[in-house]
């Protein structure tokens, strides 16, 4: 973007961002004018959950990847029939002052420069989990989104789940007593990636836009589609791609709503030989300030299939979202007098099971809430315009993918680390405090004043 196209849209964005009609409320019959960015893969349900939301209409997709255009547009005819308009890229396309809002499917290391601007053109937005790369890029997203008045949903999106939503209700409300403790079981098999060579760049694939504020590589097949989650320069790891879900909801049901003190972040790379840089398995844990735990395990290799769980341990029993939400209160059974024999041994103590514990279930109410999915949420609050109104707030998306972020800089140098919730730094430690950030690759830059 040359200076005078950057100058043109920064014009563009503020005049939008002021405009208030863009800030009224709107009737459910007033038609939402929505974006898709980053159309492979996730980006396909995006476009098939928002097509169907009566009064939506997608009159623009966006990817570096060209050749995806043909197969997408048709999508979009079929569903809603007309034509989208396309665009390789964003910022082009956020210079359209009758897009209401943007949807980001793009790799995880675009969310935030893709959010900001955005927020910054008038838009509301809908982003993909993790919701950011760094910890800084998640606290600007936040600024942005109060500054410029937007709804911005993360992608977080059990949090819309009837079921989900009933167990955090639960446990919110003490219905097994306190949670002292957290879990997640993250079981996800991934085959080798295997390593290849460097290649020419396909016609059609913009390459430059591709890798964004990533540092400039040649291209290879393994670091595209979905490929880039396997490298560090482009990926948050299992821990950030599917592992947020579950650390969230955990977060979520425990009430909190604020940043752990210590973490600590162990594991490696094992089995395959491949190209792959990150781990395909990290456990650790999570201490918050109340002294309560929530610990984690990632793997992508050979397991019993738990596939993700959370458990919620607590005061009374157990809550645990393995084979549907289950809530397990505890019950010991034991005698209250002594059991004492002719030799005077106390024979409750040579027993097996002193003291005997069981369990039985208790059922999880139901609040006869009605289904609606996350796309669905998003839109209502765009009509709303209450912040209030959204499932999961983009700050909801910070809190919860900055234990992704804090779990991987524990591992990358292979230590616990101290941290500071309320200036989201680490204590003391300058070589932890410098990967709360990365380094940009111009003209990507994460602006220091959103």
């Amino acid at each position: 973007m040359t200076s005078t196209d950057r100058r043109r849209f920064l014009a563009a964005a503020a005049t939008a961002a002021a405009a208030p009609a863009v800030l009224a409320q709107r009737a459910a019959s007033d038609v939402v004018n929505l974006a898709v960015v980053g159309i492979h893969g996730r980006g396909q349900a995006h476009i098939e959950e928002f097509a169907r939301i009566p009064n939506v209409k997608i009159v623009a997709l966006c990817d570096v990847d060209t050749r995806l255009f043909p197969a997408a547009v048709g999508k979009v005819e079929r569903l809603q029939g007309h034509r989208p308009d396309t665009f390789e890229d964003i910022r082009k396309m956020l210079e359209r002052p009758d897009i209401h809002a943007v949807s980001i499917a793009t790799p995880d290391y675009w969310h935030a420069l893709m959010t900001i601007w955005a927020c910054q053109a008038g838009k509301d937005v809908y982003v993909e989990k993790p919701v950011s790369f760094t910890v800084l890029e998640g606290r600007r997203m936040v600024q942005a989104a109060r500054k410029y008045n937007r709804i911005v949903q993360a992608g977080l999106n059990r949090r819309s789940d009837p079921k989900v939503r009933d167990a955090v209700r639960f446990a919110q409300a003490g219905g097994l007593g306190k949670v002292y403790r957290g879990r997640m079981e993250l079981v996800k098999p991934r085959a080798s990636i295997g390593r290849m060579q460097e290649q020419s760049v396909p016609q059609g694939v913009n390459w430059d836009l591709y890798l964004g504020p990533t540092p400039m590589k040649a291209f290879q097949v393994n670091q595209f589609h979905y490929g880039w989650h396997f490298f560090w320069d482009t990926s948050t790891t299992d821990v950030g791609n599917t592992g947020v879900h579950h650390l969230d909801v955990i977060r979520w049901a425990r009430n909190v709503r604020t940043h752990p003190t210590e973490v600590y972040c162990t594991g490696g790379y094992y089995v395959h030989e491949s190209d792959q840089q990150v781990p395909n398995f990290q456990s650790g844990a999570f201490t918050y300030a109340d002294g309560s735990v929530v610990d984690f395990e990632a793997l992508n290799l050979f397991s019993p299939d738990t596939r993700g769980t959370d458990l919620l341990y607590t005061t009374d029993g157990y809550i645990t979202s393995n084979n549907g939400w289950k809530a397990m209160r505890g019950k010991f059974s034991f005698r209250n007098t002594p059991d004492v024999g002719e030799d005077g041994v106390d024979e409750r103590t040579t027993r097996s099971g002193f003291p005997r514990t069981g369990y039985e279930e208790v059922p999880i109410p139901s609040s006869g809430e009605a289904p609606m999915s996350h796309f669905d949420n998003f839109i209502r609050a765009v009509r709303s315009r209450r912040v209030a109104d959204l499932h999961c707030d983009i700050e909801e998306g910070h809190i919860s993918t900055t234990l992704a972020h804090l779990a991987n800089i524990s591992y990358r140098l292979k230590r616990a680390l101290k941290f500071d919730p309320a200036t989201e730094q680490f204590v003391g430690d300058a070589e932890a405090n410098a990967m709360l950030t990365r380094k940009y690759r111009e003209p990507y830059a994460l602006p220091e004043q959103v």
